[in-house]
């Protein structure tokens, strides 16, 4: 008899749901019936309600936390497609919002009613980093720790939706028709271009990923590489791809804090890097960055940014950047351009360039979610439901972030304060002459 209460409740603001936002996806019920949210939802697309008790944990305590743990558990799923077929209309679309604000919330919560007060199922653990996923207090061997919780999930799961170069940063798309492979490829050439590198010269990868970056550059254009990371299956992988190329006479990888890095280069990059070390290490990451170039060195800097906002507020204090530091990138921190470029110049960098890569994050993430969603059995089977789950949502999340644009990216070149003529040419002809 409950049971039936609570199927009845749903109906209702389903009906209240048609009439008033016409929907484009259906609901799935625990019982297995489809309720339509629109005239003509997309065939098959729903999200899939595991048990009233969900329904009755969210409106009681309506927490974004509690919504990933219930999703990440598998109490709240998309069947019949991707997260960004659901949730792309309603987070992008303004008069998706607009109808969705007539049903009162007076309306709402009539006829949930007997849904709100009903037993709430508890949202089990999931899998996330535990205490200090904010990083406050950061120690020495946290950012190990940091890394490998989000990297190390396994080489055979990234490979179910990143480019045969393993580039896990943002595309640079010559055109919109062109595929990610392409935009990868012309993305690492466009770095290498920036750095003007020559053949001979020593290059640095912080943060190296894969590996992806210095075979490119010491394959096209004759520099010596050296690549540190704190992830143990990223090491693992660009081992073997440097040997298999056969270039490891040119190319030495560490597993090794980018800080406790020696040398001297004449050309250092930091793709996606910058993200993960938190605000109150940038002093540091810049100084040691200076302390490796060369005085004619050039020193690029690829790194997701948010928006400057008057009020110097922790950008962590966001429920969703919370929640992302928690299940995704622990010790994580989002910094503005502007505090970027200011940081970089208290450090003693002069600043060459700055460019905005904003749409081309947008696509690359929608590509990845989309390919991810498309191998969803081969990569429940390699992670789990759950681990698949967290990778889906966040994907979507951060291509609806750089289309609404509260999430940005920039590639900043920089070399040392000037002494002289600075280490670039009179103007950019010479980046996009020649091309791949």
């Amino acid at each position: 008899m409950t049971d039936t209460r609570h199927i009845k409740a749903i109906r209702k603001l389903a009906g209240l749901i048609r009439e008033e936002v016409d929907a484009h996806f259906s609901l799935r019920l625990w019982d297995g019936s489809l309720e339509p949210l629109g005239s003509a939802p997309v065939p098959g697309l729903a999200l899939k309600i595991g048990s009233p008790g969900v329904l009755a944990s969210l409106l009681r305590w309506p927490t974004l936390d509690r919504a990933i743990r219930h999703y990440a558990n598998g109490r709240i799923d998309v069947e019949g497609g991707s997260m960004i077929d659901l949730a792309e209309p309603l987070a992008l679309d303004r008069d998706y919002r607009r109808r969705f604000k007539k049903i009162g919330k007076g309306q709402a919560l009539r006829a949930l009613a007997p849904l709100a007060f009903g037993k709430a199922d508890h949202p089990d653990a999931s899998r996330d980093f535990g205490a200090d996923a904010e990083g406050a207090g950061r120690k020495d061997g946290d950012n190990k720790r940091f890394i490998q919780f989000h990297y190390d999930v396994g080489n055979e799961f990234y490979q179910l939706f990143l480019d045969p170069e393993m580039q896990y940063s943002c595309a640079h798309f010559p055109d919109w028709e062109a595929t990610l492979e392409e935009a990868q490829v012309f993305k690492l050439d466009m770095i290498c271009r920036k750095l003007r590198l020559k053949p001979g010269e020593r290059m640095l990868d912080i943060g190296c990923g894969w590996g992806g970056l210095l075979c490119h550059a010491v394959q096209n254009y004759g520099v010596h590489g050296h690549g540190v990371t704190l992830s143990e299956e990223q090491l693992a992988f660009a081992q073997e791809k440097v040997a298999r190329l056969g270039i490891a006479d040119r190319v030495t990888l560490q597993l090794v804090d980018y800080r406790e890095t020696v040398g001297t280069f004449d050309k250092i990059s930091s793709v996606g890097m910058y993200e993960h070390i938190g605000l109150d290490n940038i002093p540091e990451y810049f100084g040691t960055a200076r302390r490796l170039l060369a005085d004619d060195g050039l020193f690029l800097n690829h790194a997701i940014s948010r928006g400057a906002k008057r009020k110097k507020a922790r950008f962590a204090s966001r429920p969703e950047q919370r929640a992302l530091q928690k299940y995704i990138f622990p010790g994580g921190e989002l910094d503005d351009i502007g505090h970027t470029l200011s940081e970089m110049e208290i450090s003693g960098f002069e600043i060459h360039d700055v460019e905005a890569l904003r749409p081309h994050y947008r696509k690359t993430t929608r590509i990845w979610c989309e390919r991810l969603s498309a191998r969803r059995a081969e990569a429940e089977a390699l992670v789990g439901p759950e681990t698949y789950r967290i990778w889906a949502a966040y994907l979507a999340g951060c291509s609806f972030a750089f289309q609404r644009g509260s999430a940005r990216l920039y590639q900043t070149l920089a070399g040392k304060s000037p002494k002289g003529a600075p280490p670039v040419p009179p103007t950019r002809f010479d980046i996009y002459e020649g091309g791949v």
